[in-house]
């Protein structure tokens, strides 16, 4: 029998939302996890602190940008795989600051590739990408439906949109993630480093730093717990499919443990047409999870935010059979009752240090 590998999973932008989530998993499951993070985004460094106290020496904070060259090299060149979530994640910050955004998501993501491209034996890398690499989907036609946005062709209404869909990138993180995707998989081609890239919808939990910006399920919560107003851009009949996130962490690792098979692919990763929900119904739900009535305006429509999007996901179910996903209803059910404890318990500080990683 094969010795395990003791090298460390590195984890960029670990201490983020879905981040924390792999590298929860990893640990619990045993593996070193390296928590590459610059802590930028307010509120995730809560996450890292949590990470310390669940599973104490299995985590190794390196506090550092994607952008550094010299770090990245160093951390890639000790892992046996590199979940890549690290980004600028919002297409209003990308509007403001355009130069940044590609710095972080295009930039950052082929200097990552190059370190691995560097090593003797390069590491696995799966990629976080986007749904919105697909555009607006202007050349489609939807109906309105019981407040709810439909594509008009049955075979979409069925199923969503698969990986055939040509890309199309619009706003300025469109073409830094669509960038990076791309790279991701020709790193593959060219080089031969063992990629693939998970094309994500919107995906939603525990550990959840929501804004009006990104993370707009635990958005919608957290302003409903605290009573405050809710801002719906456009007219709340847009329909996503949400995902749970330990749903999208079975993806994750699934896509590493099968990387011989699926490497150098792209997937749709989403909720599916079983989990596809308009805003509007979503806030109907909350709702009645939290027993009140909700504060909502309405404002105009936001640049690249499309009218419907549902993922496919059946080439990811042939590729790596991740099981059933968390229905929708259960999920935003269980993220409330999550954000209402948090808040009865304070945030996690005892015991934590945010200690750097020894090894650098």
């Amino acid at each position: 029998m094969s010795r395990p590998d003791p090298r460390p999973v590195l984890v960029t932008g670990g201490a983020g939302f879905i981040g924390c989530n792999i590298a929860d998993r990893l640990a619990g499951e045993g593996h070193q996890v390296i928590i590459y993070d610059s802590l930028a985004r307010p509120g995730v460094e809560r996450n890292l602190l949590w990470l310390e106290q669940r599973h104490g020496a299995r985590i190794a904070p390196v506090i550092a940008d994607i952008r550094d060259d010299a770090m990245l090299d160093r951390m890639v060149a000790r892992a046996k795989a590199v979940f890549h979530m690290a980004a600028q994640v919002a297409v209003t910050t990308s509007l403001a600051d355009p130069r940044r955004d590609f710095q972080v998501n295009a930039l950052g993501t082929f200097t990552l590739l190059e370190s691995a491209r560097r090593c003797a034996a390069a590491p696995p890398v799966i990629f976080a990408s986007t749904n919105k690499v697909y555009g607006g989907l202007e050349d489609l036609e939807f109906e309105l439906a019981g407040n709810a946005y439909q594509p008009a062709d049955a075979a979409l209404r069925a199923h969503g949109i698969d990986e055939s869909r040509p890309l199309d990138f619009h706003t300025p993180y469109g073409c830094s993630k669509g960038a990076a995707d791309q790279y991701v998989l020709d790193y593959g081609r060219s080089f031969g480093v063992p990629t693939a890239v998970l094309r994500m919808s919107c995906i939603y939990g525990q550990r959840q730093m929501g804004t009006e910006d990104q993370g707009w399920v635990a958005h919608f919560l957290i302003s409903a717990i605290e009573g405050r107003t809710i801002t719906l851009y456009g007219d709340g009949c847009q329909v996503r499919d949400i995902l749970d996130v330990g749903d999208a962490v079975d993806a994750y690792l699934g896509l590493w443990r099968n990387i011989d098979h699926v490497r150098g692919r792209a997937f749709n990763l989403g909720g599916g047409a079983d989990n596809a929900v308009s805003l509007r119904r979503i806030l109907d739900h909350i709702g009645d999870c939290l027993d009140r009535r909700l504060d909502i305006e309405m404002s105009d429509w936001r640049a690249g935010d499309q009218r419907y999007f549902v993922a496919d996901t059946r080439a990811l179910t042939q590729a790596i059979n991740p099981g059933p996903r968390k229905p929708w209803r259960q999920g935003v059910a269980d993220l409330a009752d999550w954000l209402v404890r948090e808040r009865q318990n304070g945030p996690v500080t005892a015991g934590a240090s945010l200690r750097m990683e020894k090894a650098l």
